[in-house]
């Protein structure tokens, strides 16, 4: 078909123009028949918002999204892309993607009659058929719909002709899918000429009433708090969209840490060889799960992915640094490297108290029940009173970020008993990840009460 150059080819060729809803519409349902899965990188939802969505396609309906910030609603949006056919043609000369065989500007419409089957014509792939804009106060209706273009006056043409007109985005996104983020921040009469666009499929710029029959999705995204209590949507709009999905943060601490892996920033790490534990993964994760349950923490705001994965791009980050300056090739993150993820932390929640240091504070509670929870999976089963009954024996050993994997070796030899725990949290691990199971085992000690620990600058001293 991407042979065709004029619409005559086009024509002999016998190709079909679907609208973007009927073409969205047979490209899932072929998807559905053959088994292939539909929205491979949102992790999460298959359950849940997926089914909605498809729902919502196979309807032709369009759809907002409501859900707080970092819960991959741009990234849901971005990738109903898949279900845009590949390559589809359009005028060649025309501002707008125009159908062929029916454009809708005059601009179109005057190509095709004086051209006829010799309208040239090109082929655009489905990733270029994406608009997105976010919503602010300042958008106006020229950002979105067009407005007079003073060149094309300057160049002879009449206010009275629309060939006098440049579009804006949303016609510039013609035969494809437009995305608006933060449905309610734009002003009520920016809403009424998008609900012109979606319902009439008229416009007014500037005094020119123009009839616009736009072949186009438009997909919004919404907080629930401005989109349900704030009335800060017209009604009519909000009547407009078919289906409205609700998303969610991840269910479960696996999709938390699925989600955190996808991601993060994959950085080339020359020599050195990246390794987190299980359990330092799960760390990381339950740090973002807590927070979402804390009073100290505005709920309403939300507490995104997005902290997951910064929090385990900086834990990486230090335990990188930790390797380069000991001379270790293992990448391996250990307790001890939680408090430097504090300030990427920081920046990702909203916190309700407002003393001075009372955010630390907050954060070093989040790491602690963090690391209980973890820490009693994990060891669920196993004997781990015997290890802190050594240190009744006046045993007491020192951790620390900057120290040697090799250093806990000696640790390891000192503790009976502490050697088989490890066996079982990381089989045959290296120096590095023993280091960390052993962090991992006495911070865990420590949070249930069964050690005391005394923190000095970045080590620590546990005892009985």
């Amino acid at each position: 078909m991407t042979e065709a150059k004029t619409l005559g080819d086009l024509k002999a060729s016998n190709y079909r123009v679907l609208p973007v809803r009927d073409e969205m519409r047979r490209n899932l349902m072929k998807k559905l028949q053959e088994g292939e899965e539909v929205f491979p990188d949102i992790i999460g939802y298959q359950d849940t918002v997926v089914p909605q969505l498809k729902n919502a396609i196979l309807s032709g309906q369009d759809i907002i999204l409501l859900g707080e910030r970092g819960q991959a609603k741009s990234r849901i949006i971005r990738s109903l892309t898949s279900l845009l056919d590949e390559y589809i043609p359009v005028l060649a000369d025309a501002e707008i993607p125009e159908n062929p065989f029916e454009p809708i500007s005059a601009q179109g419409k005057k190509i095709l009659e004086e051209q006829g089957d010799n309208t040239a014509i090109e082929w655009i792939h489905r990733g270029t058929r994406y608009g997105e804009k976010l919503a602010t106060p300042d958008i106006t209706i020229a950002d979105l719909i067009g407005e007079v273009d003073p060149i094309k006056i300057a160049e002879g043409r009449y206010l009275s002709d629309e060939e006098a007109l440049h579009f804006g985005l949303i016609p510039h996104t013609n035969r494809g899918i437009f995305a608006i983020n933060e449905l309610p921040d734009l002003a009520e009469r920016i809403q009424v000429g998008l609900l012109n666009v979606l319902e009439e499929r008229d416009v007014q710029i500037r005094g020119h009433k123009i009839r616009l029959d736009l072949d186009i999705m438009i997909v919004a995204t919404a907080n629930p708090e401005d989109y349900t209590n704030r009335g800060r949507i017209i009604t009519p709009l909000k009547d407009r969209y078919g289906s409205q999905i609700r998303t969610h943060y991840p269910e479960t601490i696996l999709e938390e840490i699925a989600i955190m892996e996808q991601e993060q920033r994959k950085l080339d790490l020359g020599e050195y060889k990246e390794d987190v534990p299980p359990f330092m993964s799960q760390i990381v994760a339950e740090i973002t799960q807590q927070a979402r349950k804390s009073p100290d923490i505005n709920q309403r705001s939300g507490v995104s992915v997005r902290a997951s994965v910064s929090n385990y791009e900086a834990l990486l980050a230090n335990a990188l640094r930790r390797a380069i300056e000991i001379g270790e090739q293992d990448v391996v993150p250990r307790v001890s490297d939680l408090p430097f993820i504090m300030p990427s932390l920081q920046g990702k929640v909203e916190f309700e108290a407002m003393e001075e240091g009372r955010e630390e504070k907050i954060m070093e509670k989040l790491f602690q029940e963090a690391t209980r929870a973890v820490y009693n999976r994990f060891t669920e089963g196993m004997d781990m009173e015997t290890i802190a009954l050594k240190f009744a024996e006046g045993i007491n050993v020192t951790t620390g970020e900057s120290l040697a994997s090799a250093e806990y070796e000696d640790i390891i030899k000192k503790i009976d008993g502490l050697n088989g725990a490890l066996e079982k949290l990381v089989p045959g691990g290296n120096s590095a990840q023993r280091a960390s199971a052993v962090e991992f085992i006495l911070e865990g000690l420590h949070i249930n009460q069964l050690l005391n620990k005394d923190r000095v600058g970045g080590r620590a001293t546990y005892r009985g």
